[in-house]
């Protein structure tokens, strides 16, 4: 009896080993597909494809996991569909060619870039209704929200600044100059910093959130990569706040930085235009999405490996996890 049990324990020991931590799903916006492919998390595979609209690129999922938002670009707003069934659920309002977007912590507000109209729309989620409409510079792209929900960032490619508007009175309190097309905005967890990449200037900027000044500004240098070719476009910084990873672009690579001395530790090679990053939820993994070879990279996040590549639709731009437990 006693070696019965002994088996069944180490059985069940193995079982657990081989279940994913958290069971969820992974969205990619295809931006010539006009469509979304889904990929699991359990080996990594693709397990469906929906259309959504035209030119689908900034991607987002509700805080408790439900639902799906997408910039579908040319079709000028922002659609919402179930994570679940891939179901349309409705249209929400936006501006002209919707680029990159947000929803705010406790899921009730949802802020979206407009490229073509130098404005960020803010939408509730609740009514489905546009709030209003916050001028910021020219062609508004990157958006970030700060962990409390009460700071949104936006960049503006052009005007080449990092607005920062304040959630209550929905006005614009500070203008940060930053390098030539800045692409995204992303805060640390803890909330002290906002990391703005520049797409041509080829650095990121580190913000800090009280005074509103640039602490530091991160470069990247690749041995046999021209500096023309280094283009920081994403930026996602891991949960506990100790590592950073910027997407390069046509680069290929994916800058590992550690967010606290901001030295840049490595390079990851990718598939072709790496443009946009997410985070599984245990945060044990990074997906990249490669707009040229139409395929996303996953990344162990532990040891910094590049450990699959798989292949979505064409032109693959935006990426969002949706937990599914």
């Amino acid at each position: 009896m006693k070696n019965l049990l002994v088996s069944s324990a180490i059985a069940g020991a193995l079982m657990l080993a081989g279940t994913p931590a958290f069971a969820y799903k992974i969205f990619v916006s295809n931006e010539r597909g006009n469509d979304i492919t889904v990929l699991d998390s359990e080996n990594f595979e693709v397990i469906d494809t929906f259309d959504v609209g035209q030119r689908p690129r900034g991607i987002a999922v509700s805080p408790d996991g439900k639902s799906l938002y997408v910039c579908t670009s040319d079709d000028d707003i922002i659609k919402e569909f179930s994570t679940e069934t891939y179901e349309f659920i409705r249209t929400l309002p936006s501006g002209p060619d919707p680029e990159l977007l947000v929803v705010s912590p406790d899921g009730t507000r949802l802020y979206a870039a407009n490229e073509d109209d130098n404005l960020v729309t803010i939408i509730n989620l609740e009514t489905g209704a546009r709030v209003v409409e916050v001028p910021v510079g020219v062609e508004p792209e990157g958006m970030g929200i700060s962990p409390d929900g009460q700071t949104v960032v936006n960049t503006s490619e052009t005007t080449n600044m990092a607005h920062f508007i304040d959630k209550d009175s929905q006005q614009i309190t500070a203008n940060v100059l930053v390098d030539s097309r800045p692409r995204f905005a992303q805060y640390k967890a803890d909330g002290s910093e906002i990391w703005v990449s520049a797409e041509i200037g080829g650095t990121v900027s580190v913000i800090d959130a009280e005074s509103k000044q640039i602490k530091e500004k991160i470069t990247f240098e690749i041995q046999g990569i021209r500096s023309e070719a280094i283009q920081p476009v994403g930026v996602r910084i891991t949960p506990d706040d100790a590592k950073a990873y910027v997407a390069l672009g046509p680069a290929n690579r994916v800058a590992v930085v550690d967010a606290n001395t901001y030295e840049v530790l490595d390079y990851l090679l990718v598939g072709q235009r790496v443009w946009q990053l997410a985070f599984s939820p245990d945060a044990e993994h990074l997906f990249t999405t490669n707009g040229i070879s139409n395929d996303i990279s996953i990344v162990d996040v532990s040891e910094d490996e590049v450990i699959k590549s798989v292949q979505v639709g064409q032109q693959p731009w935006g990426v969002a996890v949706a937990d599914v437990d």
